[in-house]
Parts: C-alpha cells; structure tokens; sequence
C-alpha cells in the first residue's frame, strides 16, 4: 500500500506530529514531501505571478497540503483538490520593513510595493488589511519576489521596502529588530487529494490534533522545528527560542457561508483577473472522508 505524502507548510504540527509519534500512533504510514523545492533542498524558482493556486492547478505530488483558504477554496471549486471541512487554521503574518525605514504607519505604505505572493495569502490579507488604511489604487502589490523566504531573503538584503511575511519568518525578522506595520493574520485550510485515503487523511488531522495540544502546552520545546524549512544561510542567526507557536488549528467547520463569501471578496477584489475559476458548488468542493478511496 502506498505512503500518505504529507506536504510540510511552515508550521510547527507535522514536526512535532513525527517527532513525538502522533503519526505512527494513529496507523498511519507517511512521509514528507515538499512540492516547493528540489531533491536537494533547494526553493524552486516559481517566478512572477506564480504562486499558491498555480501550484495546485498544475497537481501537487501529495495526499494532503495547506496554504491560505482563499487559495484552497478557489482551488477546490475549480476542482484541484478538496478542502477539508472540519478543520482550519490561523496564521500570524505581518508587512515588515528594515529597522531602519521611515515606513512607520500603514498609511505611509500608500504608494509603496510590499513583496507578496502571487494568488497566495500574503496577496490576500495585504489586500484586506490595508483596506482599513489605504484606498483600493493607493495598495501597491509586487509578485517578484514568490515564495516567502525569497521575500524574507531580499528584505534582510534591503533590497525592497515592505515584504509579508508569515510565521517562523516573522519572528526571525523581528528577531532582528524589523518592525511590522501592521498585522495581516490569516487562515489556512487544508487540501485533500481527489485520490486520498479518507481514513488516512481522519488519522492526519488526529496526529495534528494532539500535535496542537503539545504546543499549546510547552511552546518552546517545539520550536526549534522553524529551522527545518529555512534557508541554511539563516541558521546560524536564529535563536528560534525567542520565537512563538505561529499557526494554530481550529477544530471547526469551514462553513459554506465562510466558502461563499470568500469567494465573492475575492471576485468583488479581481484577484482573478484571468477569469472566475469556480466550477464546483459547496458541496462538491469538500472532502468527503466517511467513505476511503
């Protein structure tokens, strides 16, 4: 029988699910796989204006997968997979800037291009949170810069002025003495395989829940985890003892009024300026996980 694939996505509940044996404990036969970077470890170069939801759309190599539920949603309408319905979680995330900058306020971001990812979350909650502060044509987005550790790489160079940046990131810039603007928090879903093993995926979110209990109760016995997805350049500087429990799950339904009202914002928004990708209803878009493949 084949291994469960497990996407890792910069958070602290997979690590400790393995090490700690949640995985094993449940039955569930595994291993990692990051659709994100090469053999060797290495980030792939996604490029401009490619980002969560093409990652999807092209096929993930894995049975399970998280990134921000607009991109989940979209996705699982647009049938590339199935957003699991009894569970979603909160990211901390952020606009950073140097330590040096005169950006101070959201406002003196209008005008000004924060590095985000192209149809992922950091695109998303900028949007969102700078919608208290700014007008619709005053939010200045830039795609060049792709993956999260990208972005964190060419701010610590100070080679742009303002990046989103999510957990484990986060907390290494601030670590540094990089300041947020303001706060961009987010949710994330996870994405259920069309061919996934329902009994395998219940196991997963079983591990992941005892997983949340054990940060939840000794935080920082866990999150020397962050340096396992950061790039080797970085490792020597972080002193991840400083750092926080970063994304939390949420053991509650993603409901279709919260599927229907993303996906009107993000219409409403033209995040999808190349077309509306919804294909599927509420239903159809949800992992039924009473019956295994």
């Amino acid at each position: 029988m084949a291994k469960f694939i497990i996407a890792p996505h910069m958070r602290l509940h997979e690590w400790v699910a393995d090490e700690l044996g949640f995985f094993r404990e449940a039955g569930l036969d595994y291993e990692f796989r990051d659709p994100l970077r090469s053999a060797d470890g290495k980030w792939h170069d996604l490029g401009d204006r490619v980002g969560a939801y093409q990652t999807y759309e092209a096929g993930r190599t894995c049975d399970v997968s998280s990134a921000c539920h607009w991109t989940i949603n979209m996705a699982a309408a647009a049938g590339h997979g199935r957003l699991y319905g009894d569970a979603y979680s909160v990211a901390p995330c952020g606009i950073y800037v140097a330590p040096d900058s005169a950006i101070r306020r959201p406002e003196d971001l209008a005008g000004v291009p924060v590095s985000v990812g192209y149809q992922s979350g950091s695109h998303y909650s900028t949007i969102e949170a700078l919608d208290a502060f700014l007008a619709p044509d005053q939010i200045k987005l830039s795609f060049a810069d792709g993956l999260l550790f990208r972005r964190m790489e060419r701010l610590f160079d100070r080679e742009v002025p303002a990046v989103s940046l999510f957990s484990g990131a986060a907390y290494f810039m601030e670590q540094l003495g990089f300041r947020k603007i303001v706060d961009t928090s987010f949710m994330m879903a996870v994405m259920v395989d069309e061919d996934a093993n329902g009994n395998d995926v219940q196991k997963y979110l079983q591990a992941l829940r005892r997983a949340q209990t054990e940060i939840d109760l000794h935080t920082h016995r866990h999150t020397h985890h962050y340096k396992r997805e950061f790039p080797t350049r970085f490792l020597d500087m972080m002193d991840s003892r400083v750092f926080g429990p970063g994304e939390r799950l949420v053991f509650e339904p993603y409901t279709e009024d919260m599927y229907l009202k993303t996906q009107k914002w993000i219409l409403e928004r033209g995040i999808f300026a190349e077309g509306n990708p919804i294909q599927r209803s509420y239903r159809q878009s949800i992992a039924k996980l009473s019956t295994a493949h």
